[in-house]
């Protein structure tokens, strides 16, 4: 829509509200990609579903969609490779026999530290970290939900502080579209100010550490160590036995059949983006590295299996199928949430969200705002990443005109887009948390909610603050 008005909200809200209501994020994600599409077939509901079909195809159509569609798959085969080799059971012995992780405190300790070394991806990020630690937290009697939050809020935060991955890359390219001077530069600052990741991130540890559960997450921890991992309602996000299977006889575990893959993985990303992006990592192709990333990692995966003689090249197959299929619920619900972001796009949602909440104010309450519009929009649209690229467009102008300095802008648009992002229950990366945790998507949208909402008040006051000193 050209002139996009209150009706391009609704589509979003009516996937939240089914979300809440419901809890059954694929009928959500389709009932709004459905409410839209029938709006913008002037209200034929026929149409709107017909209209709804084309939409999921065309998202193929696009190749970066197709490739974190094809990385969804490929993350689920190295994932269940790893698990069966005995990498994992491997790594989380080691640990235990060098007394590195005996609590359920340093399991915790152990989720968070893994969120933080893990940078190149979001969706790598929480995936890894929920396998490795998923078996410790329910033999220490720790939440799921709790996991669930710990991997969310190392994600996104840390991926948002790194220049040289895929969403500094992804970033960096919206910044040298709208031709800012010295973008490397401006994003390099802006860091500094991205007070809601800092702030997560540090939420996290405090939490870790001084045991501060509240509301729906001490409920959920509580009936963790009365020994029942999920609410007798509780629909787990995935198959543990899928990605967690029975171990398999003869397979010795070797945590080394874990590090060496996973390490593989991380390290060739920015190899990866300095290929695509011809010698220069901040041109990378943010999309095609996490690809090509993740195969290598299967692929040195497989290499050593076979050197050690631990499967035949049929049995590895099997494995990876299996692992892939286990990712395939994933695969839709991103199917889903992609198709419904290009119709809320379509519709102008975030623009209109934009427009109805900007205003001529005080330079105080600037960076406050830009905050909350973009968590605005991000909430809406299930989707940060979406988010920057409506918000930056319109706040590096402002402060252009305002003659301020870009990188608070930056910063307070790429903060509020992760903000929404992480307290929204139709988010990708809020959903793949739950999935890595095995646990219930709305029980970790509720636990979550208190602490997010709590970083987010924190990191609004700070950028009011900054925002008086400009």
């Amino acid at each position: 829509m050209s002139d996009p008005t209150w009706i391009s909200v609704l589509p979003p809200i009516l996937a939240i509200a089914l979300a809440i209501w419901t809890r059954q994020v694929y009928l959500s994600l389709a009932g709004g990609l459905w409410f839209a599409w029938t709006i913008m077939e002037g209200w034929d509901p026929l149409g709107g579903l017909g209209q709804s079909v084309e939409g999921m195809v065309s998202v193929f159509g696009q190749a970066g969609d197709a490739r974190v569609i094809m990385f969804t798959l490929a993350i689920g085969a190295l994932i269940a490779t790893v698990e069966a080799s005995g990498g994992v059971r491997g790594f989380v012995n080691l640990l235990e026999q060098n007394r590195w992780v005996d609590s359920a405190k340093k399991a915790q300790l152990l989720a968070w530290a893994t969120g933080i070394v893990i940078f190149i991806e979001s969706n790598i990020t929480v995936l890894v970290a929920g396998s490795v630690s998923r078996p410790l937290f329910d033999r220490y009697k720790c939440s799921r939900e709790k996991l669930a939050y710990i991997i969310d809020s190392t994600s996104a935060p840390i991926c948002i502080l790194i220049p040289m991955n895929a969403w500094g890359a992804y970033n960096l390219g919206i910044l040298e579209g709208l031709e800012v001077e010295d973008a490397l530069g401006v994003f390099l600052q802006s860091i500094l100010y991205n007070f809601y990741a800092v702030v997560a991130v540090i939420l996290v540890l405090v939490v870790i550490v001084m045991g501060l559960d509240v509301g729906p997450m001490k409920k959920a921890e509580e009936r963790t160590r009365g020994g029942q991992l999920l609410w007798p309602d509780a629909t787990p996000m995935i198959d543990e036995e899928v990605l967690s299977p029975t171990p398999l006889d003869g397979v010795e575990p070797r945590a080394r059949n874990m590090f060496f893959p996973i390490a593989s993985m991380v390290f060739f990303m920015p190899l990866s983006l300095w290929i695509t992006g011809d010698g220069d990592l901040s041109a990378g192709s943010g999309s095609t590295s996490v690809l090509w990333s993740v195969m290598f990692g299967l692929a040195v995966a497989w290499i050593m299996l076979r050197a050690q003689g631990i499967f035949t090249v049929e049995q590895l197959t099997k494995i990876n199928l299996r692992g892939a299929g286990a990712l395939v619920p994933l695969a839709m619900i991103l199917l889903l949430a992609l198709a419904l972001g290009d119709v809320v796009d379509a519709l102008g949602t975030g623009v209109y969200v934009a427009q109805v909440t900007a205003g001529t104010m005080p330079n105080f309450l600037y960076l406050p705002l830009v905050f909350l519009v973009s968590g605005g929009i991000a909430f809406s649209t299930g989707t940060s990443w979406g988010t920057f690229a409506i918000m930056l467009p319109i706040a590096v102008p402002a402060a252009a005109t305002l003659s301020l300095p870009l990188a608070p802008f930056v910063a307070a648009s790429l903060a509020g887009g992760v903000f929404g992002d992480h307290c929204s229950p139709i988010s990708d990366t809020t959903i793949i948390s739950s999935m890595a945790a095995a646990t219930d998507h709305i029980d970790h949208v509720r636990t979550q909610l208190p602490y997010a909402l709590l970083s987010g008040a924190i990191a609004m006051i700070c950028f009011g603050v900054l925002g008086a000193t400009l």
